[in-house]
């Protein structure tokens, strides 16, 4: 059994930040790629950032220049730090992350956080 479990989200004021983390744990013999996505009421799920286990990390279009994915390896940890956040990023933020568990990489999600900027 694999588990990712985020943390983080709550209610912020625009131009606040909040730091997502998210947590891969079970049966795990690697990991690769880790990563956000987000869903607004209404709205399809998009890539907000996702990042392998070298660094190398790719982000939706127009996250680059407020959002900064990054991970720890040894925790099985991947972080998302959101700054100057505006209404418009309100949203569940899922974690996916592609995992070895011995049968091969799959993808898993977790349950989701919820993410509310608003005065």
């Amino acid at each position: 059994q694999v588990q990712l479990v985020e943390s983080g989200g709550g209610l912020v004021q625009p131009g606040g930040s909040l730091r997502l983390s998210c947590v891969a744990s079970g049966n795990i013999f690697s990991v690769h790629g880790m990563g956000w996505y987000r869903q607004a009421p209404g709205k399809q799920r998009e890539l907000v950032a996702d990042i392998i286990s070298s660094g190398a990390a790719r982000y939706g279009d127009s996250m680059k220049d407020r959002f900064t994915i990054s991970r720890d390896n040894a925790k099985n940890t991947v972080y998302l730090q959101m700054n100057n956040l505006v209404p418009e990023d309100t949203a569940v933020y899922y974690c996916k992350a592609e995992i070895d568990s011995g049968l091969g990489y799959r993808g898993y999600w977790g349950q989701g956080t919820q993410v509310t900027v608003s005065s």
